[in-house]
């Protein structure tokens, strides 16, 4: 982005504005707002004061004050994302990058880099590694799936159920996405607090966010090889296994993606929810009198806080125009979420329910939509429901002023939400099960008491407290019923 382009009078005149730099007004070089450090402390307020100042696009400044257009307008957002014959998602083609704007120590080089990913390609390297990528998703058997996050949730619960406190953001929310996705990527025994503490590190900017990142692929790079010598039923296999011949740096790099993307979405999604359904009496009652299921609740919070606020970058391939702004050739332009869901040409009432609306900008559009979005929701909606379940009494243990965010130009996420409920006893809970393969149709689907074929001796609870007795069928609402039937109990 030249000069020029950021210009809003059609003319640099430095009597129009204050200094570059001003400190008097928060601004940084040619009058341009932050996206980063004391003055973006709310972005949500600055993308409104940027919306009423340029219209649906506007000039900003990233990181060590990189110049960028960050997109707020709904339409304008789903038009980036929507026409790769103007915007790619090819960092080398940044004017900024190729200029040295961008300095190899930026704290946003993990998000800027170029890495051969599906969501850096295009044509038909894009089709070759995204094939792969879904494809190796289509493995996934999501009733196995559901069984799996069920289970990875009583276990969390265990942790903290018999103190009746807890802290659902660093005991629950952080945890259970890694738990499932490193089960899924078949590398459970990686899951740890290290992995989980470098995987939110590297997304936000910070000065360790580079070594976050490298700690991450050294771990994804020892998985991959490790399954190349000895391939299993797991997600990674599948990829390393895939027509499309992907390297090993090919298949660590979307480990990497797949991880990232689901991890930090999920987590904040999650928090989110259970921070609205704490706070919101109204909300709750709906969720308690069966009127808004989980799944619908999910939804709504994808709209009103989606789980990553913006996402760098998309860069245009030509001179063209956008939201009245002109963009020069090799412009770098921010796929803004969070204002893009809040457009009021979209959304003229954010009070309104979006229940049932799926229009929302939260896992992206065109030909890089994450692909990896029903595993996020999957997480979200059964990891909520089997904690509600279990601790239906859980309350705020805090006022809700005191609610903390840390926010970062990708995402904002709750610092903690404490929680206070009646002490529970530990329940048993089976040992994991894998959730990559995709049972093979049986051919007689009958109504039997009898197995139709022999079964496996049940594997050895975790826990050594004694399990709650499961309540038995016939006094369980339908609704119930119908409940641990879709978690797989």
């Amino acid at each position: 982005m030249t000069p020029e382009s950021h210009s809003t009078t059609g003319t640099d005149d430095p009597t129009l504005g204050p200094p570059p730099g001003c400190p008097a007004h928060g601004l940084g070089p040619g009058g341009l707002r932050r996206l980063y450090g004391p003055e973006a402390e709310d972005l949500g307020d600055l993308y409104e004061k940027l919306r009423a100042e340029h219209g649906n696009v506007a000039p900003v400044l990233l990181h060590d004050d990189v110049p960028i257009w960050v997109v707020l307008g709904h339409t304008e957002n789903l038009h980036m994302v929507s026409n790769p014959a103007q915007y790619a998602r090819d960092s080398r083609l940044w004017n900024a990058v190729q200029d040295g704007t961008v300095k190899p120590d930026n704290p946003l080089m993990p998000l800027i880099a170029w890495q051969p990913i599906c969501s850096h390609a295009e044509g038909d390297e894009h089709l070759r590694l995204r094939g792969a990528v879904t494809g190796a998703m289509s493995t996934i058997d999501f009733r196995s799936l559901r069984r799996h996050i069920n289970r990875a949730t009583q276990n969390l619960v265990n942790q903290f159920c018999e103190r009746g406190t807890a802290d659902l953001v660093s005991q629950f929310a952080e945890h259970l996405p890694m738990a499932v996705l490193c089960e899924i990527l078949g590398m459970p025994e990686d899951y740890n607090e290290r992995l989980v503490q470098a995987a939110r590190d590297l997304l936000k900017g910070t000065e360790t966010a580079i070594a976050s990142n490298e700690y991450v692929m050294s771990v994804l790079t020892r998985h991959t090889i490790r399954r190349r010598a000895k391939p299993e039923e797991d997600f990674t296999s599948h990829l390393i296994n895939h027509p499309a011949g992907l390297t090993d740096d090919e298949v660590a790099q979307h480990l990497r993606l797949v991880m990232l993307a689901a991890y930090e979405a999920t987590a904040n999604l999650i928090a989110n929810v259970m921070r609205v359904v704490l706070t919101d009496p109204r909300f709750r009652a709906q969720l308690n009198g069966g009127q808004m299921t989980v799944p619908q609740a999910v939804e709504q919070s994808l709209w009103d806080e989606p789980p990553f606020s913006a996402v760098l970058g998309y860069f245009a391939k030509q001179e063209t125009e956008l939201g009245g702004q002109r963009i020069r050739k090799g412009d770098g332009l921010l796929f803004a979420i969070a204002p893009g869901n809040v457009d009021p040409r979209v959304r003229p009432d954010l009070a309104a329910n979006m229940m049932g609306n799926r229009s929302h900008l939260a896992f992206g559009g065109g030909p890089h939509e994450c692909p990896g979005q029903d595993i996020g929701r999957a997480i979200a909606d059964v990891g909520v429901d089997a904690l509600l379940m279990r601790l239906p009494d859980t309350e705020l243990d805090c006022d809700e002023s005191e609610l903390r965010w840390r926010s970062s130009m990708s995402s904002r996420h709750l610092v903690e939400l404490p929680v206070q409920f009646a002490p529970r006893p530990r329940q048993d809970v089976l040992e994991r099960t894998a959730v990559h393969a995709v049972p093979r149709p049986r051919p007689d689907w009958q109504v039997t008491t009898e197995p139709s074929e022999p079964t496996a001796p049940a594997a050895p609870p975790v826990s050594v407290q004694p399990a709650q007795a499961p309540e038995p069928a016939h006094r369980l609402s339908a609704w119930q019923r119908f409940l641990r039937w879709w978690r797989g109990d």
